[in-house]
């Protein structure tokens, strides 16, 4: 994309990490277990799944970046300032003047019912990355991708992201990392009935795949573990994750290897993020060649310690933080201050 004036493209060292896709502002209440009708108080947070996932990545060491777009108003300029902030590289992020950035409203009633509303009509810019933008070089030269479902729900982010897979697809070599989160939010689908053909054509370019029960079932038509697993291998990938909610998650290679590892208990104190903490901790394991258990115990940590906080973003745990809960069997660690 046409680079953000403040960073300039020239840059000879690739990035660890390219994530794709939403970006926006969540405004979560600070009060638990009180409907937004009565909620009086919000804490402002940068939110969206791959905007997390770059997050939680760089709080664990890799050189991370984001390709989005925001409106171009205050919550925009916002949402740069603590991308960077956090360590992301936000020079891929620009702004649409036709469209407000977009805001998210959670409700929170631990442990396990957090609705979520989403405020991006009429289009949120994130969706309008269009695919002559695309750094090339940088997405070629980038140890790892990380796209989105949501990424494919509307043009022309759909083709820009299925450019970006077909790139990186072209350029492969033995240690190519892409990886597709099914993301499914039907909510930010005005066509549901065209996801399954378009996950189809996305995972033939994907080299992993992530997704709970539900999103792996539209992805696929399989519902149960194993199953949905062998249904992501056969769709292209050479690794499949699906997460199991309380029974843990599951991954399965091409070559026939897989592992399975429980969930670390923790008090919920708000389950949105911890999706896109095992996310960003799964791409830095790896990325750092980690067994695929190894790597699945440390995200996993990774999930559980930002259930046990409130917001997403600054809740992300640096890796001293998932040592010790991996030492100690308990995720719940308070969020340092920023």
């Amino acid at each position: 994309m046409t680079a953000d004036p403040e960073h300039p493209r020239e840059d000879p060292v690739p990035h660890d990490l390219i994530a794709m896709g939403r970006l926006g502002v969540d405004l979560y209440p600070l009060q638990s277990g009180v409907g937004l009708a009565e909620v009086e108080t919000f804490g402002k947070f940068l939110g969206g799944s791959p905007a997390n996932v770059a997050v939680a990545a760089a709080r664990l060491g890799c050189r991370t970046a984001l390709i989005s777009r925001t409106g171009a108003d205050p919550f925009g300029a916002y949402l740069r300032r603590e991308l960077r902030a956090f360590g992301v590289d936000a020079r891929w992020v620009t702004e649409v003047s036709a469209h407000p950035t977009p805001v998210t409203f959670c409700e929170i009633f631990p442990p396990d019912h957090f609705p979520i509303h989403f405020y991006r009509r009429p289009k949120a810019p994130d969706l309008e990355i269009h695919p002559h933008e695309l750094d090339l070089p940088a997405l070629r030269a980038a140890r790892a991708l990380w796209v989105t479902g949501t990424g494919l729900s509307a043009e022309p982010s759909r083709a820009a992201t299925l450019a970006a897979l077909c790139e990186r697809a072209a350029a492969a070599g033995p240690g190519t990392l892409t990886v597709l989160d099914l993301d499914w939010r039907p909510a930010l689908w005005d066509a549901p009935d065209e996801a399954g053909p378009l996950y189809a054509e996305a995972l033939r370019h994907a080299t992993v795949a992530v997704g709970n029960l539900d999103e792996c079932e539209v992805a696929t038509g399989e519902r149960e573990p194993y199953a949905a697993a062998r249904a992501l291998l056969a769709a292209g990938v050479r690794l499949a994750v699906v997460k199991q909610g309380p029974k843990g998650v599951l991954a399965l290679a091409a070559d026939g290897t897989a592992a399975e590892v429980p969930p670390l208990p923790v008090t919920v104190v708000n389950g949105l993020g911890a999706g896109d903490a095992f996310g960003g901790a799964l791409a830095h394991g790896l990325l750092a060649g980690l067994d695929p258990e190894t790597v699945l115990r440390r995200a996993n940590a990774a999930g559980a310690i930002v259930a046990g906080r409130l917001a997403c973003s600054p809740a992300m745990p640096y890796a001293e933080e998932i040592d010790h809960a991996l030492a100690t069997g308990d995720a719940s660690i308070p969020e340092r201050p920023r």
